[in-house]
C-alpha cells in the first residue's frame, strides 16, 4: 500500500481475489433453508435437498404433508446411495401442514439427527412468518441444519437464511453416447440469503467427490466458464 499518492491512498491490487468461492448449502452452518420448486411435479428440488444433506451416521428425518407426497412422491430408498448419502432417512407421513412442523421442531431439537427436511404443499395459514421464525431459532440453537422444501408456493415470507428455487433443465451430455441423457441438472437460484450475495447457478450432483460438501456442483449461469479457469486467469493478472 503506497501512502505518498496526492489522491489518497493506492492499494495493490496483487493482494486481492478477483474471484472468490462460491459457498454451496452443504458447506454452510446449522440453519433454517427454504427450497421453492420451480415447477409443479418437478423433482428437483428433492434431488437438490439430498445432494446438501451432510456425510453423517446418524439419521435425516424426512417429515411430508398429504399434498406434497401427491405432487412429489416418496424418497425411494434405493436411489439414496447414487446422491452418495449412506445414513438411514426417517420417514414421517403426516396429513396437515401444522404437524410438519411440529415434528420439525422436535426434530431440530434431537441432537441425534444429521438433519431435518420437511415438505409443506402451497402456502397454509400456519407456514406463517413466526413459525418459520421459530423453526429457524431451533435450528440455530440446536446446531441442525433443517430444509424446509416448499412446492406449490408463490414465495410468501419466511425467516429461513437462504431461500432457494431449484428447477430442472435439460441434462447434461452423456460421456459415452450423445443420443442419450447424461447426469441432471437443476437452476438453483438464490434470492434471498443472510450473509451472501444472492445469484443464479447450474447445479449438478458430483459423484467423484470425496466430501459430502463437494457433492453440489454450482456453476455460475454468466456463461464465464468454471471457476477453476477464472482462478488462473485471475493468478496471471495478479503475477
Amino acid at each position: 500500500m503506497m501512502t505518498d499518492s496526492p489522491f489518497g491512498q493506492v492499494i495493490s491490487l496483487s493482494s486481492k481475489h478477483f474471484v472468490q468461492e462460491v459457498p454451496t448449502p452443504a458447506a454452510g452452518g446449522s440453519m433454517l433453508r427454504d427450497v421453492l420448486a420451480g415447477g409443479p411435479f418437478d423433482a428437483a428440488v428433492s434431488a437438490f435437498v439430498l445432494s446438501c444433506l451432510p456425510d453423517s451416521a446418524a439419521p435425516v428425518l424426512w417429515v411430508q404433508d398429504r399434498m406434497s407426497r401427491r405432487e412429489n412422491g416418496r424418497l425411494y430408498g434405493a436411489a439414496l446411495r447414487g446422491f452418495g448419502f449412506a445414513g438411514q432417512v426417517l420417514r414421517v407421513s403426516v396429513s396437515h401442514p401444522r404437524d410438519v412442523l411440529w415434528a420439525m421442531e422436535e426434530g431440530a431439537a434431537c441432537g441425534g439427527l444429521a438433519a431435518v427436511v420437511g415438505e409443506i404443499h402451497g402456502a397454509p395459514e400456519v407456514l406463517s412468518f413466526t413459525a418459520t421464525k421459530r423453526l429457524a431459532l431451533r435450528a440455530e440453537a440446536a446446531e441442525v441444519p433443517v430444509w424446509l422444501i416448499r412446492s406449490g408456493d408463490p414465495g410468501t415470507l419466511s425467516a429461513a437464511r437462504e431461500r432457494w428455487r431449484v428447477s430442472s433443465l435439460p441434462s447434461a451430455s452423456h460421456p459415452h453416447n450423445t443420443q442419450a441423457p447424461g447426469a441432471p441438472l437443476w437452476e438453483a437460484d438464490l434470492f434471498r440469503a443472510r450473509g451472501r450475495a444472492p445469484g443464479v447457478w447450474v447445479a449438478s450432483h458430483d459423484r467423484q467427490a470425496r466430501q459430502a460438501k463437494d457433492r453440489l456442483r454450482l456453476v455460475s449461469r454468466s456463461g464465464d466458464g468454471p471457476l477453476a479457469a477464472d482462478h488462473g486467469a485471475a493468478a496471471d493478472a495478479a503475477g
